[in-house]
């Protein structure tokens, strides 16, 4: 199975504005030469769908990268044209094709792959924002960020891996943080010689790249950004006289003592990675704010014996190394295969590659730990649309759509001469049942167009469920939760949920509805709703 995605996306600051471009490399000398035979102009549509708005840069590669639009969905696209097509281009498109069945929120989308001979393009989601190596160019990043956006790199593989395949291009140039502080990996491309090990030890490169500033080449190699490679170079790690790398801890205060053993565990070749499932747990159970005793500055990690109700999956077992064998991993590693379950949007369901890491049968002293919960996406049990001022029924239909992993379909609402559904009603909702109750740690929701007004509101105790009807529903479901924190115009997402509460039905509210560019009026359409948690 492919296992490669199109050319990797990066940032780069023109004027004041950001952009994206392919690893970050701008066009110069040590770029391959662009065919410019037929090359597009700003205006043109593609595939009678995606309208060319603005000539970026071209990649590494010698790709050419579009800013765009898709005309039928209204969002922004990035478009990657490479000339000619047809059999040279086949390498692209089916790694485009390979990445665009993994959905994960932190994982860019790939939207399309076209071959027509004389070119060849992919389009994927637009970031705007700025990659990992050039937030850190402004200096290393205190502790708990870098966490988070380990977290959320180790989250993505282990999508990624849950499928079978191998991302094989991590490293600070397609770690992505947009302008809303979302985090994504982008550009997965493999060649055969990568793998789910490769992959997990890149991720502590990005740990000690955030910490430090410095990139462990040899220990993580860095495709199209080796040291001293044209504008993608990356400083490579602090080492002592005798070329070995130099602890975060070392090279700068305030790095915790266990993270920073995990990031040097994770790069050295003599201690076996654990599956990016339980790497993601354990950097989720460490990704807190950083007033909180976890991150502690002022000495070693608390773990197990000071953590109650959340020990560590990877318990410390003496000296500087992390026993990260532990036969208690093997609970955390079966539950983060549902990473895979939720995240795969089609395809092979015979996972092939899977990680090389054996989990040893060591235990900590005091006994084997309670596994810690993974953040994963949670599977959605039951969808309908909440409509309990309308008395046409026309609206409820196809709110599969919504969950079919699947951002080419959508559920969508009748067009409305304003804002607020014409006057004539309050709003409608997308009444969502997780199937039992769970920990809450983000609500997703893309939409097809930029204005809408939403909250998303649960209830107390034996609330109604899905028995109950639409003006019941309405009239229980009367808390707030979640904070709307991230809203890009068509991506909304709710986070910030109290850790102490679970819910199973949840009811995503809309108020107002976004212009509609088609027809005029107003209209609403969901593409897609993703609940994480555990």
């Amino acid at each position: 199975m492919p296992s490669s995605a199109g050319p990797s996306i990066d940032t780069i600051t023109e004027g004041g504005r950001v952009t994206q471009v392919g690893e970050g490399q701008e066009a110069d000398e040590s770029a391959p030469p662009v065919m410019t035979f037929g090359a597009p102009t700003a205006g043109e549509i593609l595939a009678e769908r995606y309208e060319l708005v603005e000539h970026i840069n071209n990649d590494s590669a010698g790709r050419l990268v579009w800013r765009g639009v898709d005309v039928i969905l209204r969002r922004p696209v990035a478009v990657v044209l490479r000339y000619p097509g047809g059999d040279s281009a086949t390498e692209m498109l089916q790694a485009a094709v390979a990445a665009s069945r993994v959905i994960h929120p932190n994982l860019v989308g790939v939207y399309d792959a076209i071959d027509e001979a004389e070119r060849a393009y992919v389009v994927r989601e637009w970031v705007d924002g700025q990659s990992l190596r050039d937030l850190a160019a402004e200096g290393p990043l205190d502790p708990a960020r870098a966490t988070a956006i380990g977290n959320a790199v180790a989250s993505a593989l282990a999508a990624v891996h849950a499928t079978g395949m191998v991302h094989g291009n991590v490293h600070p140039g397609t770690v992505m943080i947009s302008d809303e502080g979302r985090v994504v990996l982008a550009d997965a491309r493999t060649d055969g010689a990568d793998s789910q090990e490769n992959d997990i030890r890149a991720v502590g490169g990005v740990l000690y790249f955030a910490l430090t500033g410095h990139w462990p080449h040899a220990e993580a190699p860095l495709r199209g950004a080796t040291a001293g490679h044209g504008r993608a170079a990356i400083p490579d790690a602090v080492r002592d006289a005798g070329g070995a790398i130099i602890a975060p801890r070392q090279v700068r205060a305030g790095v915790p003592a266990y993270l920073d053993d995990l990031t040097m565990d994770l790069l050295d070749a003599e201690i076996a990675p654990p599956s990016s499932d339980v790497l993601a747990a354990e950097l989720a159970r460490l990704d807190v704010p950083a007033d909180e005793h976890y991150l502690d500055n002022s000495g070693p990690l608390r773990f197990a014996a000071d953590v109650e109700d959340e020990p560590s999956p990877l318990a410390a077992a003496g000296g500087r190394k992390v026993a990260i064998g532990i036969a208690g991993l093997l609970a955390v590693a079966l539950v983060g295969l549902l990473i895979g379950i939720s995240a795969l949007g089609g395809g092979d369901k015979d996972p092939k590659n899977s990680a090389a890491a054996t989990p040893s049968s060591s235990a900590p002293a005091g006994g084997a730990t309670q596994a810690a919960a993974t953040v994963r996406n949670l599977p959605v049990q039951g969808i309908r649309i909440i409509d309990p001022d309308s008395t046409k029924r026309d609206e409820l239909g196809d709110s599969k759509k919504i969950i079919d992993n699947d951002n080419d379909t959508a559920w969508k609402t009748d067009r409305y001469p304003n804002a607020t559904y014409g006057n004539l009603k309050d709003g409608m909702g997308v009444w969502i049942d997780l199937g039992s109750p769970h920990t809450v740690k983000s609500v997703m929701a893309v939409l097809s167009g930029r204005g809408a007004s939403a909250r998303l509101v649960s209830g107390d105790g034996n609330f109604p469920s899905s028995s109950a009807g639409d003006k019941q529903l309405v009239q229980a479901y009367k808390n707030e939760i979640g904070v709307l924190n991230e809203h890009d115009g068509t991506t909304m997402t709710f986070n910030n949920f109290n850790v102490d509460t679970k819910y199973r039905y949840l009811l995503l509210w809309f108020t107002e509805l976004p212009p509609n560019d088609d027809d005029g009026g107003f209209k609403l359409g969901i593409q897609e709703i993703t609940v994480q948690g555990s």
